[in-house]
């Protein structure tokens, strides 16, 4: 008799670590729920505590806080976190089970600002996509993140429109990735503010164009233009949503609410999920979760304590009352739009169609390998004056450095436009030797900064047509994906049946349940038996790893 309560406690445990939110996925305009069909709409917090010192952190790595915060944002109404800055080699296990056990999918931001595009100096290198590579790896695996942002408000005026080009390219190459990793299909999109100047078109450049691989799946629109009693006339809903309505795309308001009038009374709310918006929009998400310098907050964290602010009843009042009215994913007729012509180049819009290419690690390694004069450690080493950029600045005043540097106005990208500085540096270096080679003044040293090298390879020609290496890397995460899948089918199948069964071969079913949850007393007579001693230590080492077992 122990022995079957083991097996029974040890299936209500794993059942409650496969227990997953269904995926979302996008047809037309529109999310929905790949099981129920049912249409999705986004009720979404902005979550991203910086505490005391105001510096940005990972949220989903702090367990407790997540543990804490999660079970307050599904009382309040919400589906949806954004968050928009992690670090992907902590572990995030802990914290996503609680968001998904409260019913809340993520939209995850993949650039930070340590590796993010500048939108004043754009590049997009193999460092920045292997960094947006990582963060996409890690958190592929789980069944609830319902998009992945390649960029927020990048281009904010039309003083740096370019840098649109190279946001578009980290779209391209992010999806590519997911595709070849054979997992799901995770939407990736952009998150725009609403510059009057250029909101047309670059609502229009993150969809255009023949190469569908380089669409945004959905675009957000960070709109604060509804503030205090304020109407959807008045506050511009009324014309964004006329300049949406045949877009093609999901579109959402990736971030929202005004606090020029406090407290924030949340009055869009209404429109945002009633009959005016949401043929054309699927919801929004509320800036932000907790109280910042900005003022802004919907709680407030003190000494590790939760104080939910006046903004959080009143967003809560309206959010829970709104309930939009959706279509079901068999029923909805969707018509297949073709993209929309690519915005000319205007003084207020410039960036080009041409794309930067794929970043590859490959390419730059076989360049610098063909090189017999390259940058030494010299230029990590040195004071400010000389810093490896001051040496880039330099060099590009005494030869062409078209070979590495990329333009996103006139689409013209060097062969090694997305190599590292010290690569770069070396190309430099190793360019004007060879064109004052017969200079006999000249010497591989630059003052301490470049060293003489022997070329490993005879075949620079070739190098640029070196495709970004990631067979490994995609394998890998192919095989997680495959595991995860068939972890998730087996258990789910397993559970059915063994529920059967303990159905069927005990009456006292529900008192076992009763005693299980109950009474210590039978829990530690389980303990009796070896291998469920063994199971049930299995069964605790999953516990404080998280979703551990269902990886398993």
């Amino acid at each position: 008799m122990y022995n079957h309560l083991c097996l029974l406690f040890i299936l209500l445990v794993n059942a409650s670590f496969i227990a997953a939110l269904n995926p979302i996925v996008i047809k037309g305009q529109k999310f929905f729920d790949s099981v129920t069909k049912d249409q999705f709409f986004i009720k979404g917090i902005a979550y991203q505590p910086r505490g005391h010192s105001q510096t940005i952190s990972d949220p989903l790595a702090d367990a407790e806080a997540c543990a804490r915060d999660a079970p307050l944002m599904k009382d309040l109404g919400a589906n949806v976190v954004r968050v928009y800055e992690v670090d992907p080699a902590k572990n995030h296990d802990s914290c996503m089970k609680s968001f998904a056990d409260n019913g809340m999918y993520l939209v995850l931001d993949i650039a930070t600002p340590t590796y993010s595009i500048n939108r004043k100096n754009p590049e997009y290198d193999v460092t920045l996509y292997k960094a947006y590579r990582d963060t996409v790896a890690n958190f592929a695996k789980y069944p609830h993140v319902l998009a992945f942002l390649a960029g927020n408000e990048v281009t904010n005026d039309k003083t740096n429109t370019p840098a649109s080009s190279f946001v578009k390219a980290v779209i391209r190459d992010i999806k590519s990735y997911l595709h070849q990793s054979g997992g799901r299909a995770i939407p990736v999109g952009y998150a725009s503010n609403d510059d009057e100047y250029i909101r047309d078109s670059i609502k229009d450049y993150f969809i255009c164009g023949d190469d569908e691989n380089s669409h945004a799946d959905f675009f957000g629109i960070n709109l604060y233009e509804w503030c205090g009693g304020s109407s959807f006339e008045k506050s511009g809903y009324a014309e964004r949503t006329r300049e949406f309505e045949t877009y093609g795309k999901p579109v959402f308001l990736s971030e929202y609410g005004c606090n020029l009038v406090r407290p924030r009374v949340f009055g869009e709310v209404e429109a945002v999920y009633g009959n005016q918006m949401t043929p054309t929009w699927s919801g929004g998400i509320v800036y932000e979760w907790t109280q910042e310098n900005n003022e802004y907050g919907l709680v407030k964290i003190s000494n590790a304590q939760v104080q939910p602010l006046t903004d959080y009843h009143n967003l809560k009042k309206v959010l829970k009352n709104a309930n939009p009215k959706g279509v079901k994913m068999d029923d909805y007729q969707h018509q297949e739009m073709a993209p929309p012509t690519c915005p000319a180049q205007t003084e207020n819009w410039k960036a080009s169609t041409e794309l930067p290419p794929t970043p590859s690690e490959g390419a730059c390694r076989c360049m610098k390998d063909n090189l017999s004069c390259v940058s030494s450690d010299a230029v990590f080493q040195s004071s400010s004056n000389s810093s490896l950029g001051t040496q880039l600045d330099t060099m590009c005043g005494l030869v062409s450095c078209k070979d590495i540097s990329g333009e996103g106005e006139s689409g013209k990208y060097g062969a090694f436009s997305f190599c590292s500085p010290e690569e770069k540096l070396s190309w430099l270096y190793n360019l004007y030797m060879t064109q004052n080679k017969n200079d006999k003044s000249a010497t591989c040293d630059f003052n301490g900064f470049a060293e003489p090298a022997s070329p490993k390879r005879n075949d620079l020609d070739t190098c640029s047509s070196i495709k970004p290496d990631m067979d490994n890397e995609i394998q890998q995460l192919k095989a997680l994906t495959l595991k995860l899948e068939n972890a998730y089918k087996n258990a789910q199948t397993r559970n059915e049946a063994l529920h059967i069964e303990y159905k069927t071969k005990f009456s006292d079913y529900d008192d076992i349940i009763s005693q299980l949850s109950s009474d210590k007393k039978v829990t530690e007579k389980t303990l009796e038996g070896p291998w469920c001693t063994q199971m049930l230590k299995f069964i605790y080492i999953c516990v404080i790893a998280g979703w551990g077992c269902f990886f398993f």
